[in-house]
Order: C-alpha cells, then sequence, then structure tokens
C-alpha cells in the first residue's frame, strides 16, 4: 500500500456509493447527521461506502422520495456493487459512522439513521465490527476498504458549520414521473 499522501482519494457524497478493488484509492466523506456503511470482503479484495441522509424504506421510496436520500436504497446498491465484483455476503463486514445530532432544534435523525444502518446490517447477517455514532459534531471520515482501516476527525468551527449547512440544504424536488410515450 502507498503513503496516505500518495493514496488516490474518491470523495463520497450524499446519495452516493463507491466500490473499489484498488489498494491504493481512500474513500473519504464528511458526516453530520448522515450515516456511512463502510463494508468489505477481505477475501475477495473489495470494499466500499455509501453516504445517507434518511434511513427510508420501501414505503418512502414507493412515495415518489429520491431514492438516493434513503438508506434502504443506498445499503442495497452498495451490497449488490460489492456482490457484482466478487465478494460473497457470508464474507461481508462493515463499519458504520455518522449520526451526530448537529442541530439541537431539530428532532434527532441522526440516531434513527445509524439504529437504522445497525438493524439492516443485523437483518441481511452482516456483521458489525466496528462504528462511531452519535454525538453533537460532525466527522470527516477515511476509509481504505480493501484493508478495512478507517480514520476519523471531529469537525469543529467552520468546517462543522459547512456540514450542517449541506445537510439542513432542502433536497431538491423530486422529478415529475413522465408518462408520455413516444411513437416512431
Amino acid at each position: 500500500m502507498i503513503a496516505d499522501a500518495a493514496a488516490r482519494r474518491l470523495h463520497v457524497i450524499q446519495g452516493e456509493f463507491k466500490v473499489v478493488t484498488d489498494p491504493d484509492v481512500v474513500l473519504s466523506t464528511i458526516l453530520g447527521s448522515c450515516v456511512a456503511a463502510c463494508m468489505r470482503d477481505p477475501v475477495a479484495g473489495v470494499g466500499g461506502m455509501n453516504h445517507f441522509l434518511l434511513p427510508g424504506s420501501a414505503d418512502a421510496l414507493a412515495s415518489g422520495g429520491d431514492a438516493t436520500r434513503y438508506g434502504v436504497h443506498l445499503m442495497e446498491l452498495l451490497i449488490n456493487g460489492l456482490l457484482k465484483k466478487g465478494a460473497r455476503r457470508d464474507r461481508l463486514e462493515a463499519k458504520i459512522f455518522g449520526g451526530a445530532k448537529t442541530i439541537a432544534r431539530f428532532s434527532n435523525v441522526g440516531e434513527q439513521n445509524a439504529l437504522f444502518a445497525r438493524r439492516f446490517l443485523q437483518d441481511e447477517g452482516i456483521a458489525i465490527v466496528g462504528e462511531s455514532t452519535g454525538g453533537d459534531h460532525g466527522r470527516k471520515l477515511e476509509y481504505w476498504p480493501l484493508s478495512g482501516r478507517a480514520r476519523q476527525y471531529a469537525l469543529t468551527g467552520v468546517e462543522a458549520q459547512k456540514a450542517v449547512a449541506q445537510e439542513s440544504r432542502p433536497a431538491p424536488a423530486p422529478k415529475p414521473v413522465d408518462h408520455s410515450i413516444e411513437f416512431f
């Protein structure tokens, strides 16, 4: 593995997931109340990370919500992405991060996100080998998917304000479903 400074960094933003097989890649993200699940198959040499805003369920998706905001959607995408790259479900291990209560006047969606991630992984039979959730400060997270190494930094001051501003920004309105049919 190359030195930290020379590692190729891929940033995972809210609503995304990434899966890699390159040992020289580090995945990073900034979390407030959002949660990132980091998963890997140590035998297959594949790992990844997602970053979700809301716990969500199939009901939330069916009602026309933006699927990329919801944990249920991003957890499934991450697991399927790992399986497509050679991972086996019975060897997957996970670490979860985030879920802070960054805005005192809001409900504790961070706690709900962390609880959702724990339940989802337990229901899927995926071992949780590490966790750092809760608190009242955001975090910067770095994850080396092939080794499973994770490092986090507490966000304070201006960094914390940016993370809170990003999460409290209203999500874009969902695009209406196009029911038209084009004949040619």
